[in-house]
């Protein structure tokens, strides 16, 4: 679905934000792409879709390239690529519904986008989808009187009733609580695995990735330095990804309490299966 072939990105200042990215992600895969900051997430993300135009390579979507299409061809192929923002990019005195239907600008005219004229179809696809978000009952509410969690969602609606191929999400739960932020990741791989949705996250929560994608690329000074399963994540990995760090302090330690009751368990274990 979606293939990268040397992909460079660098600014006229002389920094390199890519530096020659080989990736492909198949139809239905979610991917994360995880590494400190200033490693060239973002600045991937967006020289897909040519929000940021890349100094050389190429970007293939289902075949077509997209790094060689002209202003008006490339409208036309960024219907096909849903783009879920940090900042949710949300207009704040539109209501929820009619955030959503933006997504829908690329298809309709200009006068009919003017006075917000959708056709009924894509009124109901709206409908279906904020239903599905779990936001049926906040359709006519403005979006500056929504939560974090809220405003995601309807950025993930707005990006999927574009009808896209290819999703693109830019750190989705920055901004939110470790809770919302399991919903919203669980939501964007359920919703992906349901429309067979080829998906690429940039997310800083290692562990939030581990636990809902299918594979992590790891990037550090613009290259790709781990491209595999989450529980490949090792300490070695981690480190050559993100730089010396105690990797095991970080992780949750079991209570003397906790580590007598699990002996307790397995010795009851044992015996049953000795008798």
């Amino acid at each position: 679905m979606l293939r990268l072939e040397k992909l460079t990105k660098q600014y006229r200042t002389g920094d390199r934000a890519l530096a020659g990215v080989d990736l492909e992600v198949p139809r239905g895969q979610v991917m994360a792409l995880i590494g400190p900051s200033g490693a060239g997430k973002s600045t991937l993300i967006r020289c897909i879709n040519r929000l940021v135009e890349p100094t050389a390579g190429r970007v293939f979507l289902n075949g077509e390239e997209i790094t060689r299409l002209g202003a008006r061809a490339l409208r036309r192929a960024r219907r096909k690529m849903g783009m879920i923002f940090q900042e949710y990019a949300l207009v704040e005195r539109l209501t929820v519904m009619e955030n959503v239907l933006s997504g829908r600008l690329g298809y309709v005219g200009f006068w009919r986008s003017w006075f917000r004229r959708f056709p009924v179809e894509s009124v109901e696809a709206a409908y279906r989808l904020l239903e599905r978000l779990g936001l049926e009952t906040f359709y006519d509410q403005r979006a500056d009187q929504l939560s974090g969690g809220q405003r995601q969602r309807v950025g993930i609606a707005r990006a999927l009733i574009q009808d896209p191929e290819l999703l693109l999400v830019d750190e989705p739960t920055a901004s939110l609580d470790p809770k919302t932020s399991r919903q919203i990741m669980r939501l964007i791989c359920e919703l992906c695995a349901e429309r067979g949705l080829a998906t690429v996250i940039n997310i800083h929560d290692v562990a939030l990735a581990q636990m809902f994608v299918q594979r992590i690329v790891g990037l550090r000074a613009g290259e790709i330095v781990y491209d595999g399963p989450p529980d490949g994540l090792d300490d070695k990995i981690l480190t050559t990804i993100y730089g010396e760090e105690d990797w095991a302090a970080g992780r949750p330690r079991r209570s003397q309490a906790g580590e007598a009751a699990q002996v307790a368990i397995d010795e009851e274990r044992l015996a049953g299966m000795a008798g």
